[in-house]
């Protein structure tokens, strides 16, 4: 894994980077991922099953984690964030489509700026991966498709009710060609309000089997227009979104997420390879100065184990798969990579040219001063899954509770 000696304070981790074009120098490499926590405040203060709740708000616990994590010259990534009510498919998501929200995601900018940090606002659209008891409308996707796996249950139960549902009996409707416009302008309308508010950038959620990559998905995309019947058609609504987002905030302020080998919420596509590099391509020559990219390891997978993970590839005729060919085509974009990093595995992976920054979830949840721990060799604290997602009755709990290391 490249010069073992080049550990701590020593490991280009902690060497500058520039992002956006230039316009930013990141004092460190040391990235908070984009890690959904469902700690916001229900916008109704007395829902009811009639009228349920389903526009949640930033509040000061909200503000406080950020600001925890926040180190000077440090760059943080939101969790995910609903342009709109259809998109969000969980309880306790603030999203960035009121006012009252952007108010309370500028509290949280001002925070971590004053911590001398950058944050970038990454927008998250649920597609498919969604009931309608959550949005109060239709849920939907690239194709009218219901879930591949008919015993799967959603993960909540929905607004009023204890009992789960399962996602194939509620079908998504197919998002026709004004739907597809809507949407795209919902995503630059929470845009430049995340801007408005401050934020230092924007990241597009293209991962983890969301509605961009639900479009890249040939297993969830059986279109025959232009958005769907190859792979180069499938990229078309990604390709799209993008080049609007960076007309609205400016390509130097847009990143995207991705994960070409992702499996989570039924990402069964094929021609993955294809299909990414395609995509890969056609974002380098067309927005050239976007602030980075962001990737998932081949083998990480947030639902199986790296052998189960392993046999899905072998079936695709993947067997060594990683991420050099995308790391090549995107060139002199700053290329960053999350899943499974710690303080064991993150030596050496700057130096071999590999990425040029790494990006934390679960570590950076149980140590809000993981840029120091990982510098100063600090023993890293383990963090308590019960409580990474929410809502919670006492939100702080495996939130914003984790000491920083006292010495």
């Amino acid at each position: 894994m490249g010069d073992a000696r080049s550990t701590g304070a020593d490991s280009k981790l902690f060497e500058p980077l520039q992002i956006a074009n230039g316009k930013i120098e990141l004092k460190h490499r040391v990235i908070l991922a984009a890690l959904t926590r469902n700690r916001g405040t229900s916008e109704k203060a007395n829902p009811t099953p009639e009228s349920p709740n389903r526009v949640w708000i930033p509040n000061d616990i909200m503000v406080d984690y950020y600001s925890q994590r926040a180190t000077e010259g440090g760059l943080l990534i939101t969790e995910g964030l609903p342009p709109s009510l259809e998109s969000n498919c969980m309880p306790g998501v603030p999203g960035i489509f009121t006012s009252e929200q952007v108010e309370g995601w500028r509290k949280i900018v001002d925070a971590v700026h004053a911590k001398g940090a950058y944050i970038y606002a990454q927008l998250w659209h649920a597609g498919r991966a969604n009931i309608p008891q959550l949005t109060g409308g239709p849920i939907v996707s690239p194709s009218g498709l219901p879930w591949d796996d008919p015993e799967e249950f959603y993960m909540y139960p929905p607004p009023h009710s204890t009992e789960r549902v399962k996602l194939v009996d509620h079908p998504p409707i197919e998002l026709t060609q004004d739907h597809i416009n809507r949407t795209i302008q919902d995503y630059c309308e929470a845009a430049k309000s995340a801007m408005d508010a401050g934020f230092d950038g924007i990241e597009l959620h293209g991962a983890n089997g969301y509605l961009p990559e639900q479009f890249l998905s040939s297993n969830s995309n059986k279109r025959t227009d232009r958005y769907g019947g190859s792979p180069e058609k499938r990229c078309t609504f990604v390709l799209e979104l993008m080049e609007a987002l960076s007309n609205t905030v400016g390509q130097e302020n847009l990143a995207i997420r991705l994960s070409p080998f992702g499996l989570f919420n039924q990402a069964r596509g094929e021609k993955r390879v294809e299909t990414w590099s395609h995509l890969c391509r056609e974002l380098k020559q067309q927005l050239p100065r976007l602030s980075y990219v962001s990737f998932i390891e081949p083998r990480y997978e947030q639902i199986f184990s790296e052998e189960e993970k392993q046999m899905f590839l072998d079936s695709w005729n993947l067997p060594n798969v990683d991420l050099s060919e995308f790391r090549k085509i995107m060139g002199d974009t700053p290329f960053f990579s999350a899943g499974g990093f710690d303080d064991q595995t993150s030596w050496g992976v700057i130096e071999d040219g590999k990425y040029d920054a790494l990006v934390y979830g679960r570590y950076f949840i149980s140590n809000p001063d993981l840029p120091r721990r990982l510098r100063e060799g600090i023993p890293l604290a383990k963090y308590d899954r019960s409580r990474f997602y929410g809502p919670f009755e006492d939100p702080s709990i495996g939130y914003n509770d984790y000491p920083k290391f006292a010495a």
